[in-house]
């Protein structure tokens, strides 16, 4: 740039003269700068911008511009040195042509710039340098507007007309002038933004490419600091002039046209006004509605901060000059844009083609005045924004809402969108209130969708008066003006939810009953009328009830909730399910906004109620239809709903909720399907918890008796209203279901809840359960023997986990039953333990219900395991359950086996009678318990039973021998061990059948009174059970799992046993072991097996015991020749033989010879021979048996001769000599004495 001036040229300071003369170098000056800013809406604005460095802020002070700058008396300007106070008068025309010719390079950069794709590639590997060269010119263009700020500041005022004493003086005087004209040059130099070279716009998207921005991007940032510091210098000027009015004089003379500081400022300003305006135009066309909060006007932030510049600096004119308002040029610009009439002339190069005028308009309001938030300072200021525009908003409005244009849903949420936000940042305004009420009013029954959103457009679903009450709590606390929930508002609320929120603000700024307040009640009101009201659809009334929701959570409850009751009357009597559904709906939240201020509900639940029971009463018609009664559980669900958010949210229940508990639900139950009565009894669930969740709460927070009484009796007498209504209305329902055989599965719930209610509130209890309610409501639901297992299962555990409850029971003697509560409750579960397989279905496999029973009994068997009595009898027993939870079926063995224990181990008279009387309460009646088990196809049940039974007559044997319980023993024996026919037991008994006979040898051993009957009942069901399972051939592994067999096998014998092994013994030689005359009995192979097994699988050493069957044993030796009898018969006297030796070791055993003599008497004369080979056999065995017997044999040998009467017989000395062969000694002898004969 030196080339281009000489030395010739002689500003004040020629730049040639010494460095030294510039020591000071001014600091950077503002300017726009984007490079470092967040793009979000509420960031700060750029660091480096006007109002963050403060320049706005002392523009509108009227403070030095830049204080500490220009201070030396030279300042260097484009490159030279000036004087600083002179140069700007003195060389007004060379130095703003300086700042023309850098504006004109930069825009030559710019030009190259774009040709970039046409030059070779050496030239384009230098557009680096390019960024630099812009940065520099447009630096110093704004260095030296900023000088021209500093200098205009410091000059001296004067005025035009003073007359001239020097030549500096003169063009002091003529410098505002030439100022003006200089500017006037300038803008038309520059031009305007919307003339711009599309490319150069482009520069306002360039997202923070790095420090590195194109000529392109410094260009279009240096047009920004010159259109806003031209409006800077002429209020400089302005302000400068004191008010006078600044010609350009030599622009006059030429043109003839006028143009003063006041016609530039107004021309520029409404230029680059419509410019931006322009700008924002062209980005709207690119916004969602949707997205119309959250996608901003401005399209960087130094266009953001160039519409907070330009807001502050009107506004502070406005208030300081009476000029325009901010607000009154955008109007002027907007109005004929929404009108369609052609723009004002000053703002003329306005786009003509708009997407969506209307639309455009609210947007661009609400975005700018968003900014008004920002301070001077160009950080954001939420309690002084800058004033409002409602009269511009309201035209609006009109225009939004004149049913002649008809706007659809999605442009009209957006605009009342845009109100709300407005509300947000001004004072709400009634009037715009009134419009928007009005055009809602007409269309109250509109959906208010949006096709393209689907669903998610209608807002909350509000399917219980909780959730009404929530969304229209929502509408009164809208979110906060940036925050997510409000910019995205429009997806999830209708126009007419946004519309509420308005509304609630407008309501909310007077709460102490202002005159707008009363304004818009009155306004609301005189829309409806009895006609308005009959036509509504469900929309239109869903709408009403959200309204007066938000109204009167804004102002008077009591009198808005009594006018939404008059026009909610207006509705016909034979209004749709649905509008009944709603309308009750709405009415709660209702009450419940009521309860949240402590008001009393008795009114409105009053009126709510018996509009409840009249539908409950059609519902329980006869006469009416399916359908009808089908849809009209619509609104009679949701009020069991909405009735239990009632309750659920009082804290004390003090209000008259009781009124709600009416007659109705007497009708309502008994019409009641499977599925909707367990709705209501969920619903009786709830109230019956809540009351006595409060109730519980107002006793711990009651003063002490010596404080003065307060209203804790009032508190109390409404707990008890409420219990009182809850008795009279449901439990004659539940006490009428008790029996039933499939009882709903919340039936135990709700009985529970009332046994617990009685507990906490026993006056509450009607008349026919005092003066025992809770024992009295146990009986019916818990202990009687006729109620489902699946309802004792699921009742019973409610109660015993209360602690207190059960500790009550125990010190109360009541004799409203028979037995202690935890002895009935025991029998009520052993009864549920046998019962539980009777839920299953037919084929066996699990049901629902089954289900629930195994779930629930595991429960219930874990709660009476620690109950105090049954830890007592395992503590005393030594017996502790061995897992943490143990299977119903063990734990019942385990609490048998505990009495029986513990019974075992008393040695006083009256304390053993005390414990059969205590075991008989535990199991009751114990065969009603088993009955329909037996007679059902449920294999499972039926081995259930028949085991746990068997559980009871083996570890009771001592205690059912008793007088006491002698008959509980005979009957179990007749009804299952020795019934008529046995069709579907036999799996069953053949398990459990040790057991009984183990038990009842052990009852024989002990009782005194019957003790021959039950031996006599032992050995029927030993006889009969021994031929039942007794296999037809001989079967090892078959007559091994005999339930006979394994029911006397000991791996030690004991007394008990050997018992049992002498009846088993007795009745095998009695009824399967005994011969007619020569034949045998029938099945001898599989009954000597199975006397083998016996003999063989215990150790018994007891010759009384053990000759039992060696008669038989002989007998089969000597007259049965069948290879496997004689084998097996055989292999048995040889085990009895030895046995009976071995338990004899002094001498041959008596037992044995007393059989073998009997043997030989019975048969003498007739099977002598073969009684010589059978004694051959024992010989070899043991022969000192029958060496006792050689005088015996001999004298029977002579007495058959005699009886012959033919001398010796030979054959028959014979076999008998072969016998006294085996025996010795002694046989020798008793030979030499036989050949004597």
């Amino acid at each position: 740039m030196e080339d281009d001036f000489s030395q010739s040229l002689t500003p004040p300071v020629s730049p040639f003269a010494s460095g030294s003369l510039c020591e000071l170098t001014p600091a950077r000056p503002p300017c726009f700068c984007c490079s470092e800013t967040q793009q979000e809406a509420s960031a700060a604005l750029a660091p480096d911008g006007y109002a963050a460095r403060g320049s706005l802020k002392r523009l509108l002070l009227r403070l030095d511009p830049a204080p500490a700058d220009y201070e030396t008396d030279t300042v260097e300007i484009f490159g030279f040195p000036w004087v600083t106070e002179m140069a700007l008068v003195e060389s007004t025309k060379p130095l703003f042509g300086l700042f023309s010719l850098s504006c004109l390079i930069s825009d030559a950069l710019h030009t190259i710039e774009k040709y970039f794709p046409q030059l070779p590639s050496c030239v384009v590997g230098q557009a680096g340098n390019l960024h630099y060269e812009a940065e520099d010119l447009r630096q110093q263009c704004v260095s030296f507007l900023q000088y021209v700020k500093v200098f205009l500041y410091l000059e001296p005022s004067g005025s035009l007309d003073a007359g001239p004493s020097h030549p500096y003086e003169e063009l002091e005087a003529q410098f505002p002038s030439a100022l003006l004209e200089e500017l006037f040059g300038i803008t038309l130099l520059i031009g305007r933004l919307k003339d711009l070279p599309a490319n150069v716009q482009s520069a306002f998207t360039i997202q923070n490419p790095g420090k590195i921005f194109p000529p392109s991007w410094h260009l279009l940032h240096l047009h920004l600091d010159i259109h806003w510091s031209v409006l800077e210098i002429l209020h400089l000027l302005g302000h400068k002039m004191q008010g006078q009015v600044v010609y350009a004089h030599q622009f006059v003379n030429l043109t003839g046209e006028n143009l003063t500081d006041t016609s530039l400022f107004e021309e520029h300003l409404c230029s680059l006004l419509c410019d931006l305006t322009g700008l924002a135009m062209g980005k709207y066309s690119k916004v969602r509605p949707t997205e119309a909060l959250s996608s901003y006007h401005h399209l960087c932030s130094c266009t953001k901060e160039l519409w907070v510049l330009l807001v502050h600096l009107l506004e502070h004119r406005h208030k300081v000059l009476h000029t325009q308002s901010f607000w009154s040029y955008m109007n002027s610009l907007l109005r004929p844009l929404v009108s369609g009439k052609l723009a004002a002339e000053q703002f003329g190069g306005l786009p003509t083609h708009c997407k969506d005028p209307l639309g455009f308009t609210w947007w661009l309001v609400t975005h700018v005045a968003m900014l008004g938030q920002y301070s001077r300072s160009g950080t954001l200021q939420y309690e002084k924004p800058v004033g409002d525009n409602w009269t511009f908003v309201e035209e609006l409005l009109k225009v939004t809402c004149n049913p002649k244009v008809s706007l659809p849903e999605e442009q009209v949420r957006m605009h009342v969108h845009c109100c709300l936000s407005l509300c947000l940042l001004w004072e709400p305004s009634t009037s715009a209130v009134s419009v928007l009420w009005d055009y809602y009013s007409k269309n109250l029954s509109a959906s208010f969708l949006v096709p393209w959103l689907g669903m998610s457009g209608v807002g909350t679903l509000c399917k219980t008066p909780m959730a009404l009450l929530e969304q229209a709590r929502s509408c009164c606390s809208p979110a906060p003006l940036r925050s997510p929930g409000h910019t995205q508002l429009y997806r999830s609320a209708s126009s007419f939810h946004v519309f509420l929120r308005v509304l609630a603000l407008c309501l909310g700024q007077g709460r102490a009953g202002g005159v707008p307040q009363r304004q818009i009640k009155g306004r609301i009101y005189s829309k409806f009328s009895s006609k308005k009201m009959q036509e509504l659809q469900e929309a239109g009334l869903m709408n009403f009830l959200l309204l007066f929701l938000v109204v009167a959570r804004q102002v008077e409850l009591e009198d808005v909730a009594g006018r939404a009751c008059e026009l909610l009357g207006f509705l016909p009597s034979n209004c749709p399910p649905g509008h009944r559904t709603l309308v009750w709906r709405g009415q709660l939240s209702l009450l419940l906004l009521f309860q949240e201020r402590g008001l009393d509900v008795g009114a409105q639940a009053t009126w709510l109620a018996s509009s409840f029971s009249e539908t409950a009463k059609e519902f329980y018609d006869k006469t009416t239809e399916v359908s009808r009664r089908l849809a009209l559980w619509g609104p009679l669900g949701s009020y069991l709903e909405g009735v239990a958010e009632v309750f659920e949210t009082s804290t004390s229940l003090d209000l008259s909720e009781e009124k709600l508990l009416n007659e109705g639900f007497d009708w309502l139950l008994r019409a009641c399907r499977l599925s909707e009565l367990n709705s209501a009894l969920s619903f009786l669930q709830v109230v019956l918890a809540q009351l006595r969740r409060v109730h519980q709460r107002s006793v711990q927070s009651a003063p002490p008796p010596a404080w003065p009484p307060g209203n804790g009796g009032a508190v109390k007498e409404r707990h008890l209203a409420v219990a009182a209504a809850l008795w009279a209305h449901f439990f004659p329902f539940l006490r009428s279901l008790r029996l039933s055989q499939t009882p709903p599965a919340q039936l135990a719930d709700a009985a529970a809840g009332f046994t617990l209610l009685a507990f906490d509130l026993p006056n509450s209890a009607p008349q026919d359960l005092q003066h025992h309610p809770v024992q009295s409501i146990m009986q019916c639901f818990g202990w009687d023997d006729m109620v489902q297992p699946v309802l004792v299962t699921r009742y019973l555990p409610h109660l015993l986990q209360n602690s207190e409850l059960m500790s009550s029971l125990s010190r109360d003697s009541a004799a409203v039953v028979s037995g202690s509560a935890q002895s009935l409750s025991v029998r009520a579960w052993i009864r549920c333990v046998l019962q539980q397989h009777l839920q299953k279905d037919p084929d066996g496999s699990d049901s629902r219900t089954g289900r629930d029973v195994e779930v629930q009994l595991c429960e219930l068997t874990r709660l009476v395991l620690r109950l105090p009595e049954v830890d007592g009898l395992l503590q005393r027993a030594g017996l502790h359950p061995t897992a943490s939870r143990l299977q119903p079926a063990a734990a019942l063995e385990l609490f048998v086996k505990a009495v029986g224990g513990v019974y075992g181990g008393l040695q006083v008279l009256s304390e053993r009678s005390a414990m059969v009387t205590r075991a008989l309460d535990y199991i009751g009646d114990i065969l009603k318990h088993i009955k329909p088990s037996l007679v059902s196809r449920n294999q499972e049940g039926l081995q259930l039973v028949y085991w746990a039974v068997g559980c009871i007559v083996k570890h009771w044997s001592p205690l059912l021998a008793t007088s006491k319980a002698q008959q509980l023993l005979f009957r179990i024996v007749d009804g299952l061990l020795l019934p008529h026919n046995l069709t579907q037991q036999d799996k069953a008994l053949r398990e459990s059948l040790p057991l009984y006979l183990q038990g009842l040898s052990v009852a024989c051993s002990v009782s005194q009174a019957q003790g021959a009957h039950l031996k006599q009942q032992l050995r029927s069901v030993t006889r009969r059970y021994l031929n039942h399972f007794l296999p037809a051939s001989p079967s090892v592994g078959v007559i091994a799992n005999h339930p006979v067999l394994l029911s006397a096998c000991e791996a030690s014998p004991t007394p008990r046993g050997a018992a049992l092994r002498r009846t088993i013994l007795e009745v095998l030689c009695e009824s399967f072991l005994r011969f007619k005359g020569h034949a045998p009995p029938p099945r001898l192979a599989a009954v000597l097996v199975f006397l083998l097994e016996l003999l063989r699988r215990n150790g018994d050493s007891d010759p009384a015991l053990l000759t039992l069957p060696l008669p038989s044993l002989l007998r089969c030796v000597m007259l049965v020749n069948e290879p496997q009898v004689r084998k097996t018969s055989t292999d048995a006297l040889q085990l009895v033989v030895e046995r009976c030796a071995a338990a004899s070791p002094a001498g041959p055993c008596d037992q044995t010879v007393a059989v073998l003599r009997a043997f030989v008497e019975e048969n003498e004369g007739v099977y002598d021979r073969q009684v010589y080979g059978v004694l051959e056999t024992v010989s070899l065995l043991d022969p000192a048996p029958v060496r006792a017997l050689l005088p015996i044999l001999s004298l029977s040998l002579r007495n058959t001769e005699r009886k012959r009467g033919l001398g010796r017989n030979m054959a028959l000395r014979s076999a008998y000599g072969k016998l006294l062969c085996l025996l010795g000694e002694s046989g020798q002898a008793e030979m030499t004495s036989l050949e004597a004969d």
